[in-house]
């Protein structure tokens, strides 16, 4: 009993030694490692390995028969009783390792000591059962972990399906609420397209009868505007009709005007009445004609005359015939003055010597009272006959020169000659284009270049060699040339940029000084150009068209066609401010000691010949003012008091006669030469004019 108390007290130790074990590692350790332990290969723990030892040892000191019963054998290690092989779960602690399982132990170890007396000598055949039993034991534990660990797999298994299932279902729903949301929101807008196009039919439909409506109102609006442009095309038809008609009268009574006008030429003397002077009438017929020229002119420049324009001339025209009735009655009274006389003379002809030569000495009488008269009723209208006399013979001059290079200017058909005038033309001009107030020694280089060309000397134009010794003709040709291009700078340059006269006409005045013959040729061109630079108003001749007659005025005509005034007037005024910064410059490295070729004394005898003529409107007051803002500082310094005594004459005299023949839309000019006239009385001095050449500029 005792036998079979023991073995049921030791299966009872290695079942709960088991139990504790297989709990302890089902809580420490609930990996994959640890269930891969449960289910290895069947081998005895290191528990029951130390189990069967101690049993065994007992055994076999009871067995013993040197043993001592009282003594006890200290229980090894198990690091000593049992060596864990690699892969075995040594790890997995023995009971050993926490305070319960030693508690246990050491009961049994006591209750093993206790009954070591009373176990059988030999159990070999039990310890193989109770082997056998243990390895059961854990064999049933091992299934039993096995299947607990399937069932929990599959429970892993089963919950992970769900969870799928859930999700699945949950984004089947999440779908189904999104496509219906998405359907919803589609119809929305497909209601609203609706809805929008619907409202847009009908706007478009508004648009459509609006546009209709405005359609018709559009028609009507151009056909009255078509009727309206109709009428005014008619209006202005019947206007331009009646303007060109009146037009017509207005150049048919300048013609009358013109043709009575030369009955009364200054010159005219009756064969009958040589002492008797119609200079009067002559004064009075030219400004008639010189206001009814700028009526026309201004007049054609605004359009067509009016009818106002007709009466004023139509006016004039009646007072040239007052004024010719006139005179014809003057000249009938005289004749009849003159038969009288006649009469009378021949009734004394018998008396004493004495009396006849007393008569003879009063025959001078009327000259006086003829010149008296002259002085008292008005200026000139032609010029001297000394200046007329020079001016022809400029034109002659000019008319030589011309003449003399017939070969260059007419050669079409000879190639060589063609090119050399080319050349010899560009040589000439382009200096004359490159003057500029830059600095004085490229101004020197422009004089340089011109006088070596008329110097006979080669010059580099464009490349090429040029001289005028490359044909007989070439220097009459290079001097007329070069004098015209001098002229046209006028004309142009100056006319726009004033302060340009003064280095085109220092480099003039020096080509001039050493080659007399351009600056002859120079004067032709200039007085062709402006006549009044000589000055010289030209009377119209019986034969002479009205074309030709605007030209001999200084007016350029193309194609019928007058320039207007305003153009006219600066072309002549950048000609004067040439011709007055002329006489008085000159080149500062010529001869010194030499008179000015053209000096101060032509511009003396200019402004007292003009004062001398009559005015002519908007054309005198600027040519004073010009030749007076260039020059006037120079002939102050010339000739001082008389220089004064000419601006008060001109002052208190001459511009009331220019205010008389000027009307009030060309009161421009006059006003500034008012104004210069007072402004230099007043300070009793003349400003220097603008852009000067200073000592300092040729230093540049």
């Amino acid at each position: 009993m005792e036998s079979w108390q023991l073995r049921f007290d030791t299966l009872e130790a290695l079942r709960l030694s088991s139990k504790g074990r297989l709990s302890y590692c089902s809580h420490w350790q609930e990996d994959e490692a640890a269930l891969e332990g449960c289910v290895a290969p069947v081998e005895l723990s290191p528990y029951c390995g130390w189990v069967l030892d101690s049993l065994s040892g007992q055994l076999a000191r009871e067995i013993s028969p040197s043993s001592t019963p009282k003594q006890s054998t200290p229980l090894p290690k198990l690091a000593s009783a049992e060596k864990i092989p690699p892969g075995s779960h040594r790890s997995s602690s023995p009971p050993s390792s926490t305070e319960p399982s030693e508690t246990k132990e050491n009961d049994h170890l006591s209750l093993l000591e206790v009954n070591q007396e009373v176990v059988p000598a030999v159990l070999s055949s039990k310890v193989a059962k109770v082997e056998g039993c243990i390895r059961m034991y854990e064999e049933m534990h091992r299934l039993k972990a096995k299947e607990r660990l399937r069932q929990r797999q599959e429970e892993q298994e089963q919950m992970v399906r769900a969870a799928y299932a859930q999700a699945s279902e949950q984004l089947k729903r999440f779908d189904e609420l999104r496509e219906l949301k998405r359907h919803q929101e589609f119809q929305e807008l497909q209601e609203v397209m609706e809805k929008s196009s619907k409202e847009a039919q009908g706007q478009q439909e508004k648009l459509k009868e609006e546009h209709r409506h405005r359609a018709k109102i559009l028609n009507l609006k151009l056909r009255e505007a078509e009727q309206q442009r109709q009428r005014q095309e008619e209006l202005e038809r019947l206007r331009k009709e009646e303007g060109q008609e009146r037009l017509r009268r207005l150049y048919s009574i300048q013609e009358e005007l013109l043709q009575l006008n030369q009955q009364i030429d200054p010159n005219y003397r009756h064969k009958d009445l040589p002492r008797i002077d119609l200079s009067a009438y002559s004064n009075r017929g030219n400004q008639i004609c010189g206001l009814v020229s700028g009526l026309i002119r201004t007049t054609s420049e605004k359009g067509f005359p009016t009818q106002a324009d007709v009466a004023s001339t139509e006016r004039a025209l009646q007072e040239m015939r007052g004024l010719i009735s006139s005179m014809q009655q003057e000249i009938t009274a005289a004749l009849e003055e003159k038969k009288r006389k006649d009469e009378e003379e021949k009734k004394q002809k018998q008396k004493e010597l004495e009396k006849k030569e007393q008569m003879n000495s009063q025959t001078p009488a009327p000259a006086q009272q003829s010149g008296e008269k002259q002085q008292k009723e008005g200026l000139k209208v032609k010029t001297e006959e000394s200046i007329m006399q020079w001016y022809q013979q400029l034109q002659d001059a000019a008319e030589q020169c011309v003449a003399a290079f017939s070969e260059i200017g007419n050669c079409k058909g000879n190639t060589e000659v063609k090119k050399i005038k080319t050349n010899l033309q560009k040589a000439a001009t382009i200096p004359v284009s490159q003057i500029s107030s830059i600095s004085g020694s490229k101004l020197r280089e422009v004089f340089d270049k011109i006088n070596n060309l008329l110097s006979g000397k080669p010059v580099q134009t464009e490349g090429q060699t040029v001289s005028v010794t490359q044909h007989p003709q070439g220097l009459e040709f290079v001097c007329y040339k070069l004098a015209e291009k001098f002229v046209r700078h006028g004309e142009g340059e100056v006319s726009f940029h004033h302060d340009s006269a003064f280095p085109i006409a220092v480099v003039l005045s020096g080509i001039w000084e050493l080659h007399p013959r351009v600056g002859d040729i120079f004067l032709a061109h200039l007085h062709k150009k402006c006549p009044y630079s000589v000055p010289f108003y030209p009377a119209w001749k019986e034969g002479t068209s009205m074309e030709e007659y605007q030209r001999m005025l200084g007016y350029e005509v193309h194609d019928s066609k007058v320039e207007e005034q305003d153009h006219f007037l600066k072309r002549m005024s950048g000609m004067i401010r040439l011709y007055a910064a002329i006489i008085q410059l000159r080149w500062p490295y010529g001869n010194k000691q030499g008179a000015h070729p053209h000096g101060l004394s032509y511009g003396w005898r200019w402004l007292a010949q003009m004062l001398n003529l009559e005015p002519l409107a908007d054309v005198t007051a600027m040519l004073l003012l010009d030749f007076l803002e260039v020059c006037g500082n120079a002939l102050m310094k010339q000739y001082g008091i008389q220089f004064w005594k000419t601006m008060f004459f001109i002052q208190k005299s001459y511009i009331p006669r220019i205010e008389a023949v000027t009307s009030s839309g060309q009161m421009g000019c006059l006003s500034r030469l008012k104004n210069f006239v007072q402004k230099c009385l007043r300070a009793e001095e003349i400003p220097l004019p603008k852009g000067i050449l200073t000592p300092s500029f040729w230093r540049t």
